[in-house]
């Protein structure tokens, strides 16, 4: 599987996140191969009416209806149609552990899926303790990488990654500077059941020929 940011760009945002999720829509039937489009909450509810892709939110809020101007509430998301959500990305990470573990907790009350990104092995440790559905070891200094990948620079990282995953029961995904189809095969040799993406697909010139490039990497 493949998680798509959408971020907040311009190329994934209003209609062009339509026209996006379109392109992955294509793809993903071609390969057979699952694709899940990550769109900004604004973007959510059309995303999904736009689509057949299983569609996760950015991120969600540790949050019941009441008085919270500005958060993201866990219901909401359900109500517009997402399915997961990202949780503790290294652009949005909580502010502590207990936070993260609410998050966690309401993501699951309502019914969503959690992927939770960990910077580092120690991280990733922790975060399993919570038990999401998935969860990401993404290192913070190759995101946006068009030159270096996580699984370039860390495999080792990742295999390690997977070993503890394994104990635990919990798909291992991998990002942060995946962008051609070798990244793809050597994170699944690894342990990996998935990458996430962004700026490869996101703010490429041709995101069809990048995201079948990517694909084509399960099909070794």
């Amino acid at each position: 599987m493949i998680f798509v940011n959408y971020k907040t760009y311009a190329e994934s945002t209003g209609e062009n996140a339509l026209k996006l999720t379109r392109i992955l829509e294509e793809a993903s039937k071609s390969f057979g191969i699952i694709v899940i489009p990550v769109p900004q909450a604004v973007d959510l509810a059309k995303v999904v009416n736009s689509t057949s892709l299983p569609v996760w939110t950015q991120h969600v809020d540790p949050i019941q209806y009441s008085a919270h101007t500005g958060w993201v509430l866990p219901e909401d998301v359900v109500a517009a149609g997402a399915k997961g959500t990202f949780l503790n990305h290294s652009e949005h990470k909580f502010l502590n552990f207990e936070e993260l573990k609410q998050a966690v907790v309401r993501a699951k009350e309502v019914g969503l899926k959690t992927l939770v990104f960990a910077k580092d092995i120690q991280e990733l440790r922790t975060i399993l303790e919570l038990r999401p559905d998935y969860v990401a070891y993404e290192p913070p200094e190759l995101i946006g990488s068009k030159e270096k990948s996580v699984a370039s620079e860390k495999s080792e990282i990742i295999s390690q990654a997977f070993e503890i995953c394994k104990n635990y029961g919990i798909p291992l995904i991998v990002g942060a500077g995946v962008h051609q189809k070798e990244d793809v095969v050597k994170s699944l040799e690894l342990g990996a059941v998935g990458v996430a993406v962004a700026t490869d697909i996101v703010k490429a010139l041709d995101p069809k020929k990048e995201i079948e490039d990517l694909l084509a990497g399960f099909k070794k």
